[in-house]
């Protein structure tokens, strides 16, 4: 029996920063605890996050993607964007029948 090898494959690892959570709240008109309880964590751990706190890798990927799904992009710094910095655009939604 001969195993296959494949090469591993290298994931690009995008993590939200308490700026852009802020300004993704902004965006949305979404409180802290709308995204808190969107995300599955305590208020207290989102309010730590935008202060500049460093919660577990965890933590941020939920907030990060209660955030999408609520309709931003984010951008990462050096991804095309006007000014060259990370930032978040609110996503064009279709219109609902």
């Amino acid at each position: 029996m001969r195993l296959a090898v494949r090469p591993l494959r290298r994931y690009s690892v995008r993590v939200i920063t308490s700026d852009q959570c802020r300004a993704a709240r902004a965006l949305l008109r979404m409180t802290q605890a709308t995204l808190a309880e969107r995300a599955g964590v305590g208020i207290l751990v989102v309010k730590r996050f935008e202060r500049g706190s460093d919660p577990r890798a965890s933590t941020v990927n939920a907030i990060e993607r209660a955030l999408v799904e609520a309709g931003v992009t984010l951008i990462d710094d050096g991804s095309v964007s006007p000014s060259g910095g990370a930032g978040v655009r609110l996503t064009a939604r279709a219109e609902e029948p």
